[in-house]
């Protein structure tokens, strides 16, 4: 995607071949800062502190780090060492262990020479297989967006409600749940986005408005808890989310809010469409309230919140008493019975295990 009419990934490998570079999205909207990356603590850190988040980033950007394990010392202790400690960094997106686990793979399959070398062959792989399953996802469930411009006889705007950041920047490019909305602006549906502020991170207000705004899409920030009135007063035609686990029975972690709008989507009438590459399906679990595991972070990004004050500079400010305890949890999970489908790089199918096992039948076992 373009910045000011140039075009990034979010992670490359750096031009010396001694770094990766990230952009770091702790400083967007206010600066557009690039990261280099040297050790496998450093990519940790980015990973935690959410310098890079999205799902399929925290994988691709899993990768790097097992390759600059490599680059240090490619013997079989250090590999299990940068694994355990990447895969540490956070517990409820399954692509992190899907790309740790692929890395660890292919280099411990490769002779001590090559091992280097495969490393980053591998990761590189795992960033462009991301870009081009993206692009489909974008291919398809702009289908499904071009089909309810359609039916609502291609008059006004169509609406689409999204919550968190599901675009190019949580992903290595075109985002998941975002990539439909850009083909179907770029094709010339007047789409149009309600953008969840996201509390507490606030990724929608800072980061998915952010990158509506630089390609041009015409968008609309509201409150969290905004989304409920706007479908019960049929101002939204679709609700489109990404996802960090999906089981292989259809149920749907994704950021904590996104339970809510399902709830409100299906009161109301309204399709509620996930965004699912592969590599976030987790075909191994059937029920994902009892088994995905759901992260709890720091109670500060609850009572703190960062933003631009009038001199232009950024600050901390602290929003709840001194004293208050404060929950934060990370994720919620939607049960499949609430999600409409699931739009992934092969095509659009039912959130339930037979829908996932037409579409990907040797993850399933369907095609043995």
């Amino acid at each position: 995607m373009k910045v000011d009419g140039v075009s990034y990934r979010t992670i490359w490998p750096a031009a010396d071949g001694a770094a990766v570079e990230v952009i770091d999205q702790t400083r967007l909207p206010f600066a557009f800062v690039i990261r280099r990356l040297t050790t496998v603590a450093e990519i940790a850190a980015a990973i935690r502190t959410m310098v890079v988040r999205g799902a399929p980033l925290i994988g691709a950007a899993a990768g790097y780090g097992m390759a600059l394990a490599c680059q240090a010392d490619a013997a079989d202790t250090n590999i299990d060492r940068a694994h355990t400690t990447l895969l540490a960094t956070r517990p409820t997106a399954v692509n992190l262990k899907w790309a740790l686990d692929r890395m660890r793979k292919g280099i411990r399959a490769a002779p001590p020479e090559s091992r280097r070398r495969e490393a980053y062959r591998t990761a590189a792989l795992i960033c462009d297989e991301d870009v081009a399953a993206n692009r489909a996802i974008g291919e398809h469930g702009h289908a499904l967006i071009d089909a309810l411009w359609t039916k609502k006889r291609r008059q006004g705007r169509l609406n689409v409600l999204t919550h968190c950041n599901a675009g190019w920047l949580a992903t290595v490019d075109w985002g998941t749940a975002l990539a439909p909305v850009y083909r179907a602006h770029d094709a010339g549906v007047p789409v149009h986005v309600y953008v969840d502020e996201t509390r507490p991170r606030n990724q929608g207000a800072r980061l998915t408005a952010w990158e509506l705004l630089k390609h041009g899409v015409p968008h609309t920030l509201i409150a969290d808890n905004a989304g409920g009135h706007l479908l019960q007063h049929g101002a939204v035609d679709l609700v489109l989310v990404g996802t960090d686990r999906t089981t292989g029975s259809g149920d749907v972690a994704n950021k904590i809010g996104t339970y809510l709008k399902a709830l409100a989507a299906s009161d109301n009438g309204v399709p509620f469409y996930v965004a699912a590459p592969s590599s976030s399906i987790d075909f191994g679990l059937d029920d994902g309230v009892r088994q995905i595991p759901i992260e709890e972070r720091d109670a500060r990004e609850l009572t703190e919140i960062e933003g631009e004050v009038a001199t232009g500079q950024t600050a901390v400010v602290r929003l709840a008493p001194h004293g208050s305890p404060a929950l934060n949890v990370g994720f919620d999970v939607t049960p499949a019975r609430l999600v409409t489908a699931l739009i992934t790089e092969r095509g659009v199918c039912d959130a339930s295990r037979a829908g996932l096992a037409r579409l990907f039948p040797e993850a399933t076992g369907s095609g043995a």
